[in-house]
């Protein structure tokens, strides 16, 4: 299911108008409008932004309509929700654990996709990861590195950071982060 359907799925059974998670989320009316005619493909912060509104995590929302399936601990490809846009796929593992307790990315940049112009910050947590292939700058407070296949990192996400492709090829990175809600 897409994004724009998704969203007016979960708005539907929360039983919230446009106008009201508007309100709630400070995204204007006519930008939800436009995200679930899928005319405007929205950014993952705008997203975040969005849920807020609701109350729900970027898990819960591309989990909303699939059952949750008990003991389940291989996730196929197929079972990975897509969490990214732009030439950036991130996909989700384990989307569909209940009170997932850590957040299991596999992130796909295209050359020259990044995380987004604006450094993500979070209010908590502590994201590592590995860089699989390719090679990717990584800024984390300011401070700039360029991480190719086998280096990893480890930083708070309270520290503003972004990620980009600088390679002429896609590059990959296998990370996780705390809280799993984000």
């Amino acid at each position: 299911m897409d994004t724009g359907s998704r969203l007016k799925l979960v708005r539907e059974s929360y039983k919230l108008s446009q106008r009201e998670l508007a309100r709630r989320s400070g995204v204007t009316n006519a930008t939800i409008s436009l995200i679930e005619q899928n005319r405007v493909s929205p950014s993952v912060s705008s997203l975040k932004k969005l849920l807020e509104g609701i109350p729900m995590s970027l898990a819960d929302f591309f989990t909303f309509d699939q059952p949750p399936r008990e003991h389940q601990y291989i996730f196929r490809a197929s079972e990975q929700p897509d969490l990214g846009r732009h030439g950036l796929r991130l996909l989700l593992i384990g989307a569909s654990v209940p009170s997932r307790q850590m957040r299991l990315l596999r992130e796909q940049y295209a050359p020259g996709a990044s995380s987004g112009e604006e450094p993500i910050v979070h209010a908590e947590g502590e994201e590592c990861g590995l860089v699989t292939r390719g090679t990717v700058e990584l800024t984390v407070d300011g401070q700039v590195s360029v991480l190719n296949a086998g280096d990893g990192y480890y930083f708070p996400t309270t520290l503003p950071h972004r990620f980009r492709n600088i390679g002429q090829d896609e590059a990959e990175i296998i990370s996780a982060n705390t809280p799993a809600n984000f």
